[in-house]
């Protein structure tokens, strides 16, 4: 099974839901943000996830120092680094950028589950096992 979350490094949006420019790009590709409300990283996340995925290298340092001590090597890891030519290695924060940086921070978003997927289906072959036998 592979479970998800999102959470920020910061507390400014706690309780809130996606901005609406978000939900409505989102929601144009067919997936529905609104039920969604912000939350902050917590320590437990680090036991829960065997990864941690930063968006860009700012919120990477700051996850990287909340590491706790017994946490293995490489649980703390940089979203875009799951493609194989990343076209940068930040996805941009698409606030001040019109509804366009919507559109193109999910076109990166998209892309880099994609790589995401693949790395997890080497890493966990029995579920990527156990998800072809499901789906067929």
């Amino acid at each position: 099974m592979i479970e998800t979350d999102s959470a920020g490094t910061g507390a400014w949006h706690v309780g809130e839901p996606p901005d609406r420019r978000s939900q409505a790009a989102a929601r144009r590709r067919g997936v529905e943000l609104a039920e969604l409300r912000a939350r902050k990283v917590e320590l437990a996340d680090f036991r829960r996830f065997d990864l941690i995925i930063a968006m860009d290298q700012g919120h990477l340092t700051a996850l990287q120092r909340m590491v706790p001590a017994e946490q293995p090597p490489g649980v703390v890891t940089l979203f875009l680094s799951y493609l194989d030519n990343p076209p940068m290695l930040d996805v941009p924060d698409p606030y001040y950028g019109g509804e366009t940086g919507f559109e193109y921070v999910l076109d990166l978003i998209e892309n880099g589950c994609a790589g995401l997927l693949n790395y997890l289906r080497q890493r966990y072959p029995q579920v990527a096992a156990a998800s072809a036998a499901a789906s067929s």
